[in-house]
């Protein structure tokens, strides 16, 4: 596993903090997961893959940094959601922190004839109720705290059309913008902070094998769309999750940030 780790020190922007991550234990969710212990969270890495939260915990915990739990967990099971979450703050001493990065387009087809009805509630049962499921459940422990801060993964193809991903993908992440604006009111005077991520084309996992089997036209036209011209190393990820889940963003509710080399401008 490479290493993402952005910071150190007597600084530590999430010292003491309890943070959660869903679909922690590989790619981008790990790389988050690296980089919040590196900053002085305690962190519980929470994927629906056993034997990926082991790995993950094994190698966390060889950073011999701050305090790592992992749980197995299908976060569209509502109920096993709020028992985890639950579960979590008693041990840990409450959450202060939710990184709600499960979901994606979950190996599903891209074009419309090959989207059957089972790949369109899994994509929107995973990204926006999972998202939902584990959002209400942190939520009371942020109130006991007096604050929080919880991150939603939208993307550019919720933002914009995108070549690499099909309507189920696109409609539920453009979704997790509605339930992050509402979600950001209905907390906000209890001091918790609701904002969500839409990275452009991170090739971690799925999206890489994606990307790879697309036509070498199609390629170039992405690439040609994106006004920096290369694809985005993993850490210009993290760096904006970790913005928006620290005290940094302190005034900062309700907003979608683009991070996409300037794909899609918002206006």
């Amino acid at each position: 596993m490479n290493s993402v780790l952005t910071g150190g020190g007597p600084d530590l922007r999430f010292r003491d903090r309890v943070a959660v991550v869903t679909g922690g234990a590989g790619g981008l969710g790990l790389a988050l997961c690296e980089a919040l212990l590196a900053e002085g969270a305690s962190v519980a890495v929470i994927d629906a893959n056993g034997d990926a939260v082991a790995a993950a915990v094994v190698y966390l915990e060889a950073l011999g940094r701050a305090r790592v739990t992992g749980v197995v967990l299908d976060v569209r099971d509502a109920e096993a959601v709020h028992r985890a979450m639950d579960d979590i703050a008693a041990d840990h001493g409450g959450i202060d922190i939710l990184i709600a990065a499960a979901g994606g387009s979950l190996g599903t087809p891209r074009d419309l004839e090959d989207i059957s009805p089972a790949d369109l509630d899994l994509v929107i049962d995973v990204n926006i109720k999972g998202t939902f499921h584990c959002a209400q459940a942190v939520v009371p422990h942020m109130r006991h705290r007096g604050a929080g801060s919880i991150v939603t993964f939208s993307s550019i193809g919720g933002r914009t059309t995108s070549p690499v991903t099909g309507i189920p993908y696109a409609a539920a992440k453009a979704g997790l913008l509605g339930l992050t604006r509402r979600l950001a009111r209905e907390v906000g005077p209890d001091g918790i902070r609701v904002n969500a991520i839409a990275p452009g084309l991170f090739l971690t996992g799925r999206l890489q094998g994606m990307f790879d089997a697309m036509a070498e036209a199609e390629r170039n036209e992405v690439l040609d769309s994106i006004p920096l011209r290369r694809m985005p190393e993993l850490r210009e990820c993290v760096e904006p999750v970790l913005f928006l889940a620290s005290d940094a963003s302190s005034y900062v509710t309700g907003t979608v940030l683009d991070v996409n080399g300037g794909r899609f401008m918002s206006g």
